[in-house]
Order: C-alpha cells, then sequence, then structure tokens
C-alpha cells in the first residue's frame, strides 16, 4: 500500500490511477461514480475552491464541477465526489448563520416545552422541516440514476439547457417579486413551494441555491431574506445527502488515499463556501441577482455551443 512520505502525494495518485484502472473496470465500482479518485492534490484543490463556491451561489456547483474538468481534460470528479463535498456547504453556512441556527434549534425546543407554536424560531423550524421533505422523497427514488456512472443526467447538455431555463425563471423572479416579506413572516404554504422547487436542484445544473431563491423571490421576500431562507432551508438536505455519499463511499471500500483526497477538497471547500455566503449576503443587500441571470444564460450558451462543437472533452 502507498504510504505518504517523501513523493507520497504522486505515489497516492498513482495508486488512485491504479486502482480505478485495474480493480474498478470504467471507473465505476458498482456503478458508483469516484473520478476523484485518480485526480491530483492540485486538482482537487482547485475544484474545491470552485465547489465550495459554486454550491452557495445560484450558480450550480454541479454545472462548474462538470465544464472545469472536461475543459481542462481531468476525470469527471463524479457526483459522489460533488455530494460529499456538500459537507463543506454545511460547515459554512452553520459558521456562518450559527446565530440564526443556535436561535431556531434552541428557541424550537422551548416553544415545544411552553406550548407557544406561534414562536418565530418554531414557525422557522417547522417551515424548514416541511421543505425538505419533498427533496429528501425525490432523492432517495432519484439516487439509482442520480449516482450511476455516467449518469445521463450529468450529460453537459442537460447541464447547458438547465442553466437557461433556471437563467429565465430568475429573471422572471426577479422582475416579479415585490422584495417586501422577511423569513419571519413565512407560512406553510410558501416553505412548501420553496422545498418542491429545491427538488428541481437534483437536476445538475438547476442549483439548490438557485432555484430555492428563485421560488423565494416569486413569494415577495426581499432578496436577502431569499438567501438566508436558501442557506437555513439546506442545511437538512445537505446533511442527509453528504452524510448519505459517505455512507456510500464507505461500503465501497474506498482505499484510504482517496479518502485523503476528499477530506482535502472538503476543507479546501468549507474556506471558500464561507468567503461565498459572505459575499452573497453583502451583494443581495444593495443589488439584485441580474448579474447571475446574465452569467447563467451566458454558461448555458457555451454549454450548448462547446457540446455541438465538439470543444469539451
Amino acid at each position: 500500500m502507498v504510504t505518504f512520505g517523501p513523493g507520497g502525494f504522486a505515489g497516492a495518485r498513482l495508486f488512485c490511477h491504479s486502482f480505478q484502472e485495474i480493480i474498478l473496470p470504467g471507473n465505476c465500482p458498482s456503478d458508483l461514480d469516484i473520478g476523484f479518485a485518480a485526480l491530483s492534490y492540485l486538482q482537487v484543490g482547485i475544484l474545491g475552491v470552485i465547489q465550495g463556491i459554486t454550491e452557495l451561489l445560484p450558480i450550480s456547483s454541479t454545472a462548474h464541477m462538470r465544464v472545469i474538468p472536461a475543459l481542462l481534460g481531468w476525470n469527471d470528479p463524479g457526483s459522489a465526489f460533488s455530494a460529499a463535498m456538500q459537507l463543506a456547504a454545511l460547515a459554512a453556512v452553520v459558521s456562518y448563520f450559527w446565530r440564526d441556527v443556535r436561535q431556531v434549534v434552541f428557541g424550537s425546543i422551548a416553544a415545544v416545552r411552553t406550548r407557544e407554536y406561534h414562536s418565530p424560531n418554531f414557525r422557522l423550524a417547522v417551515a424548514i422541516v416541511l421543505a425538505t421533505i419533498p427533496i429528501g422523497i425525490a432523492g432517495l427514488a432519484l439516487s439509482p440514476v442520480l449516482n450511476a456512472c455516467n449518469s445521463p443526467l450529468r450529460s453537459l447538455n442537460v447541464i447547458g439547457v438547465s442553466c437557461l431555463v433556471m437563467a429565465a425563471l430568475l429573471a422572471l423572479a426577479e422582475v416579479a417579486s415585490k422584495h417586501l416579506r422577511v423569513v419571519e413572516n413565512m407560512r406553510p404554504r410558501d416553505a412548501l413551494i420553496v422545498g418542491l422547487a429545491q427538488v428541481g436542484a437534483l437536476i445538475p445544473g438547476v442549483s439548490r441555491s438557485g432555484s430555492t431563491l428563485t421560488a423565494a423571490l416569486f413569494l415577495n421576500f426581499k432578496r436577502e431574506e431569499a438567501a438566508r431562507f436558501s442557506f437555513l432551508l439546506g442545511l437538512p438536505a445537505i446533511a442527509l445527502a453528504g452524510m448519505k455519499e459517505l455512507w456510500v463511499l464507505h461500503k465501497a471500500h474506498i482505499p484510504p488515499e482517496a479518502w485523503s483526497l476528499l477530506l482535502f477538497g472538503i476543507v479546501v471547500a468549507s474556506i471558500s463556501a464561507f468567503v461565498a455566503i459572505w459575499g452573497l449576503m453583502r451583494f443581495l443587500e444593495k443589488f439584485s441577482t441580474w448579474p447571475f441571470v446574465a452569467y447563467r444564460a451566458i454558461l448555458g450558451l457555451v454549454l450548448l455551443i462547446g457540446v455541438n462543437m465538439g470543444a469539451f472533452h
């Protein structure tokens, strides 16, 4: 077995290549997509920065995690990598919104004890639970397709179309929204609508933060409040998806070197995700979401044109 010492990173990389080529034909053990195992620490670090930033901005992390490797000729890191790396977003959101998280958790417990079910903290907790149910059900149902090796849903054509559709929806939401409401007055119906929108994020290119932010804007929430609820709502879904993927990888018996790569990527992504939240919240306090609309539209067009011209590997 390869150990870490002088030249250990190179040895680990060589081992992971051999692991995939010899032990795991087709780069997929039991149809599990673990392309990240053949990447170097530098490549994983770069993808960690990209994942951390794009996971929490409304521009789709999955799209970027497919596009960047395709442009550079790297292995597709795979859906397992993307799902596990969401734990970085979880750490960043909990850190940044620690006061909100603490208030919701302990405030809800206190509300149940005193039967004050109209408490804002309890209502927000209920809203998060309600909004999480749809993606929990859909995620379990679609897991075999989403995590399959060479899943058709991870094709660049699908991602390109998703980017264009979400650019159009976000533009409509920006125009239609009155930007008046705050999270504290969210109703159960609102939470379910945003939760249903979150299901769309299972399609690569849609973006979990993008779909929930768009739905909240359609419900007339302020931009920064829509983003705040999007982040808080994402905590259960991100935690469940990340932990499930770690368990799947554990059951697949991937080598220690692959775990080391994954942990390194999560640490890098956590730092970049925190910076992304900080920047987005301040941006939405002063500006609209139009830059994200334009970016997504351009990205979608570039993907579709590039695939048609054979520009991507």
